[in-house]
């Protein structure tokens, strides 16, 4: 696209979005109309002035792009800071009440940070670490630039300007009103477009790769990218109330809504938040342990198993709902029959340190890494466990699920993303290596007591909480009351608050030994990152 083209383009989009402010029904419409404004009005500017000489051809081909993945890296530690802020703020709310403050009609209360909290970690810093990672891991594995040009770039700035329209949202109370507190329609339709571009970009890229051999970590990105793409496009489809406003009509209501949710919410943990990071758990621990993969067919084996069995997984949400028990009992059934691929991938990877176990004394890097697929395979285990109707009688709606859910993000999805990140820095800036492994040494013990303070508290006040709310005393009458539940687990939310300030003073660490690393770190001797198959 020529230069005033680009011009034309961003300047219709900056008048549009100024029109859509002036005549905005709600305050969070307008904000949102606001910031698409501000930042076509940006690259409007940015274009006009941009004059740099165009890149020969045969240098955009010989070299990975690596830009967009730099970008991406950052994002990635900025907005992970953002949502471990946010849930510790708001973990410490539920313990003491008094910290929620009334401002701009609730802007600092829990109901607007608690959404606020779950996407900037889910969608900012887990999507982040998946666009980033899957960029730089196709390159190598592919021999191949991105395709696209800079169709990559469009994918990162979308992704951005997506997470800030929903977060200035959830901040109004402008969401729709489901489980996982959905962005407003125009964020939605925002992100069906970068995620279209997301798919372009790495399927090209395979197409046009350099090796016969698609690696396996590549089939876990793609089964990742394209159904998220699915489960957004049938979980979000509503009918805007006014194109002035943020307010829609969903499509589904009742039953129908609720098994479209749930299928959507656990895909969203099973592909987003599981097949994603296992394509960085495939590239990235092999690559740390300087090790092949243990078995190759048994990584397939967990690809095609684990994409066929999650998909049905969702209904085991809604046992003793209004959703037929024949669904619920089919998605316990596969929920059970899940534990095994997700077991036969944590086998795989903590087997690839066959021969190399040594290294965990003195690389912690790697053991951020394995770690993480430890608690994959514990949080593997306890899903199925808890899908199973008699035990989901007593941790359904209890904090055990909250323990259930952190032990996997901050474990699972958290530890390898740490990994991933001290892996990328010294590469991606052609640094020597870390600035301080020592430092990496802290950020493991904090983020790993962090935890199982966290899991550990919510586990004990799960099942508590359960045993309490089913407690009847001779004549069947209720022994305990809600406030006294809520009462009783008052230590526990101060345990989990203390989790949560110890897993990010960890991330503080970690964001201080990167800046270092990038900053002071003295200059390897370059090396011209041809595009050489991955070994």
């Amino acid at each position: 696209m020529g230069n005033y083209v680009k011009v034309l383009v961003f300047g219709v989009i900056t008048l549009g979005a100024m029109i859509a402010a002036n005549f905005a029904r709600d305050l969070a419409y307008q904000v949102n109309a606001l910031v698409i404004m501000a930042a076509a009005f940006g690259m409007f500017i940015y274009t006009l002035r941009n004059t740099d000489e165009p890149v020969p051809a045969h240098k955009l081909e010989a070299e990975y792009m690596d830009g967009v993945i730099r970008y991406g890296v950052i994002a990635t530690v900025i907005w992970g800071l953002v949502g471990f802020a946010a849930g510790t703020f708001i973990a410490f709310q539920l313990a003491f009440p008094n910290l929620n403050f009334d401002w701009l009609n609730g802007v600092g209360n829990f109901g607007r940070l608690r959404p606020l909290h779950t996407s900037a970690v889910i969608f900012a810093f887990g999507g982040n670490a998946l666009i980033a990672t899957s960029f730089y891991v196709v390159q190598r594995t592919s021999a191949a630039r991105l395709w696209g040009g800079n169709l990559a770039w469009f994918v990162f700035w979308g992704y951005q300007l997506f997470i800030v329209l929903a977060a200035t949202g959830y901040m109004f109370g402008a969401t729709q009103s489901k489980e996982y507190a959905e962005p407003e329609w125009l964020a939605d339709w925002l992100l069906t477009v970068v995620w279209l571009a997301y798919l372009a970009v790495f399927l090209g890229t395979v197409i046009r790769r350099n090796q016969p051999h698609i690696y396996v970590a590549n089939w876990f990105y793609m089964g990742f990218i394209v159904t998220v793409a699915m489960l957004h496009v049938f979980n979000n489809l509503s009918v805007p109330v006014s194109l002035f406003g943020s307010k829609s009509v969903q499509v589904f209501s009742g039953v129908q809504d609720a098994m479209t949710q749930w299928w959507y919410g656990h895909n969203a943990v099973g592909f987003f938040l599981t097949a994603g990071f296992l394509g960085m758990m495939y590239y990235f621990i092999p690559k740390q342990a300087e090790r092949p993969v243990f078995s190759y067919k048994l990584s397939i084996i967990h690809f095609w198993a684990l994409i066929f069995i999650y998909i049905w997984a969702g209904p085991h949400h809604l046992h003793y709902t209004a959703l037929p028990d024949w669904a619920a009992t089919l998605g316990m059934v596969f929920s059970i029959v899940l534990w095994m691929p997700s077991w036969g991938g944590m086998i795989n990877g903590l087997m690839t340190l066959s021969g190399a176990w040594d290294k965990l004394r003195t690389d912690p890097i790697l053991r951020m890494l394995v770690i993480s697929v430890g608690f994959y395979g514990m949080s593997t285990f306890e899903g199925p466990m808890m899908s199973i109707r008699i035990v989901n009688s007593l941790s359904h709606y209890t904090d055990w699920t909250i323990g259930h859910v952190h032990s996997g993000a901050l474990g699972w999805n958290g530890m390898i993303t740490f990994g991933a990140l001290y892996f990328l820095v010294p590469r991606l800036w052609n640094r020597q290596a870390l600035y301080s492994l020592n430092a990496v040494s802290w950020h493991f013990w904090l983020a790993t007591i962090g935890i199982v303070l966290y899991a550990a508290s919510m586990w004990v006040s799960g099942i508590m909480e359960g045993l309490m709310w089913r407690e009847v005393d001779a004549n069947g009458f209720l022994v305990n009351s809600f406030a006294d539940t809520v009462s009783a687990k008052f230590p526990m939310y101060v345990v989990r608050g203390l989790g949560g300030v110890l897993y990010l003073a960890g991330a503080l660490i970690m964001t201080w030994n990167l800046y270092m690393t990038v900053k002071r770190v003295p200059m390897a001797a370059r090396v011209t990152a041809t595009a050489q198959p991955a070994e």
